[in-house]
């Protein structure tokens, strides 16, 4: 049966192109994942606020060394695209940003992020949120952007308010993080609205 309605965006648009650079304000950059990258995932990994808000635990370098390896094969599959965020000049990791359950069909993504220790505070996840939002609608052309949060995490609510994501509601009991299930706040964008 065929349906009414086109796909907003056909299979091959991330996939038919390296996975490009992204430029942030304030001296970011985000680029895909290197090998290289692992002792500084594996440290990031090994502060206790990383476990209150995310379900991975790095046990070693080789660990993170493999997640990475697993990172750098989805943009192919175009179903999560994610990329390191570092200090244009210095190249330090400050962070991750992605794209997660992409559904280009419907021209839909949800952005996910985290940043090290050392990042918290300085805005890096509002600015990198930011750029790939604005990649996302401008020169990829996707519809909406969802961004979902532990309600109880205030630093994230703060992060998608500044970086133009409405609070659109509460999914109740939506996630299981290690203390329990929490509810979790919906924020999104729409390209143009």
């Amino acid at each position: 049966m065929p349906y009414a309605t086109s796909a907003v965006l056909p299979p091959g648009t991330l996939s038919r192109s390296p996975q490009p650079v992204l430029a942030a304000e304030g001296g970011l950059v985000l680029r895909p994942w290197r090998i290289e990258d692992a002792p500084a995932v594996h440290e990031a990994f090994q502060d206790p606020l990383m476990h209150q808000w995310h379900l991975m635990t790095s046990g070693s370098r080789a660990e993170a060394a493999g997640w990475i390896e697993g990172w750098l094969t989805e943009w192919e599959g175009e179903r999560i695209a994610q990329w390191a965020v570092a200090d244009a000049q210095s190249d330090q990791l400050l962070g991750r940003v992605a794209l997660r359950d992409i559904v280009l069909a419907d021209g839909l993504a949800k952005i996910g992020y985290w940043t090290t220790a050392a990042a918290r505070g300085r805005g890096v996840a509002v600015r990198a949120t930011a750029a790939v939002t604005r990649w996302a609608f401008e020169e990829i052309g996707f519809h909406r952007l969802e961004l979902l949060h532990a309600g109880v995490n205030e630093a994230s609510c703060r992060v998608a308010a500044k970086a133009g994501f409405v609070l659109e509601g509460v999914k109740r009991s939506a996630f299981l993080h290690p203390d329990g299930w929490h509810d979790m706040h919906l924020h999104a964008r729409v390209h143009d609205a």
